[in-house]
């Protein structure tokens, strides 16, 4: 691959790069919708990513090109940017802005990338872009950020410059990936640890569902306002900060003091949830995949029960893979109403799941799902 974006590079720019970067995609194995709640997640990179060559050039100018994308851009060089328009580049373009902002000095630049990663698939293809363009400038100018100062740089990008007010789990989890390892990452501290997650004999399938996610946004905000209700009843009697600094265990002593049966439910889907990221640990730390994997059908009845937030797409792909028997586990990763699920298949059977669940899919739903096999990868690294 690396030899033929090379020749597409030459054809672009005239001039061979000097440098190749790689980051991944990322998928949440289990611990969804407490990260906003001080809890833990629990992700890993995917093998799916993208990459960019670079070279310098002496035009003092900033030229963008895509494989995916027709759409190509040229900047000179100058103290900020500001975002224009929806085009991919002005993800890496944010990146430019913000380490201009930290005193950098940039110079003409050639940059072309490709990726692999499902676009709109939830796996943070932006994330992804950001991250790459973040250590790439790093290491390429010896700049001297260490990895978590270019994670939050990442984060500002797409807060900031981009206008999307999301968490850091995604932008840390390309950047700290490992092979056959998935991060449990506590989002209040940004304290990690790495844990083992040889899939063995499994691969992990992800399934996107295809639904346009016209409520996520909407329906998100609810959810994180129903929290707060939550957390505020509770700290009439207790001093916490957030939710996820009870166990369960203690959850049941003072949850009497939420009044209202629904945000009761939400509460008890954090709690659990962040528990069950410290079982999935422990299960994958001793290579207990069918334990994990019942977890992960745990998770998901969880969020479709108490939190509301699966629909009827995601629950289809579940409810197949409860009933496939060669699947040790499935439960949906993201946001939800719409976007990806996972599940934890068994070597071998790729092709016949992938059909079976298009069938099922389309009977069920109307339209296809899209389904893609990955392994757990490295973050990103210089090629």
């Amino acid at each position: 691959m690396n030899n033929q974006l090379s020749e597409t590079f030459f054809e672009k720019y005239k001039q061979y790069p000097t440098a190749t970067y790689f980051a991944p995609g990322r998928v949440n194995l289990i611990g969804e919708h407490i990260d906003y709640n001080g809890g833990l997640v629990m992700p890993c990179a995917i093998t799916a990513g993208t990459w960019l060559l670079l070279a310098p050039n002496s035009d003092n100018v900033i030229r963008f090109s895509s494989v995916n994308f027709k759409e190509e851009e040229t900047f000179p060089i100058q103290k900020k940017y500001s975002k224009t328009g929806k085009e991919w580049y002005n993800y890496p373009l944010g990146v430019f802005h913000e380490l201009q902002q930290q005193g950098w000095d940039a110079s003409g630049l050639d940059l072309l990338y490709f990726g692999n990663i499902p676009i709109g698939s939830g796996l943070s293809s932006s994330a992804s872009i950001e991250v790459l363009t973040a250590y790439a400038l790093n290491d390429y100018y010896n700049l001297g950020n260490d990895k978590l100062e270019l994670v939050k740089l990442s984060k500002k990008v797409e807060n900031e410059f981009i206008g999307v007010n999301s968490g850091i789990m995604d932008q840390f989890s390309i950047a700290f990936g490992e092979a056959d390892k998935a991060l449990v990452l506590n989002c209040d501290t940004l304290k990690y640890k790495v844990v083992d997650c040889d899939l063995g004999d499994h691969v992990l399938a992800i399934i996107n569902t295809n639904k346009v996610r016209e409520l996520s946004e909407s329906k998100y905000n609810e959810r994180v306002a129903e929290c707060e209700t939550a957390l505020k009843a509770l700290q009439q009697e207790i001093k916490i900060n957030n939710l996820c600094e009870l166990t369960a265990d203690k959850f049941a002593l003072h949850s009497h003091l939420i009044a209202d049966e629904t945000v009761l439910k939400r509460a008890t889907h954090v709690i659990k949830e962040n528990d069950r990221v410290h079982f999935a640990a422990k299960a994958l730390n001793a290579g207990e995949l069918e334990e994990f994997g019942r977890l992960m059908y745990a998770s998901h009845q969880s969020l479709k029960d108490l939190y509301e937030v699966t629909g009827k797409e995601l629950d289809a792909v579940v409810d197949f893979c409860k009933d496939y028997e060669h699947v040790s586990g499935a439960r949906m990763t993201g946001a939800g109403f719409g976007g990806c699920a996972i599940a934890l298949l068994k070597k071998g059977y790729e092709e016949d799941f992938a059909k079976q669940l298009t069938d099922y899919y389309v009977e069920q739903i109307g339209y296809p799902a899209a389904i893609y096999i990955h392994q757990i990868g490295d973050g990103v690294k210089k090629i």
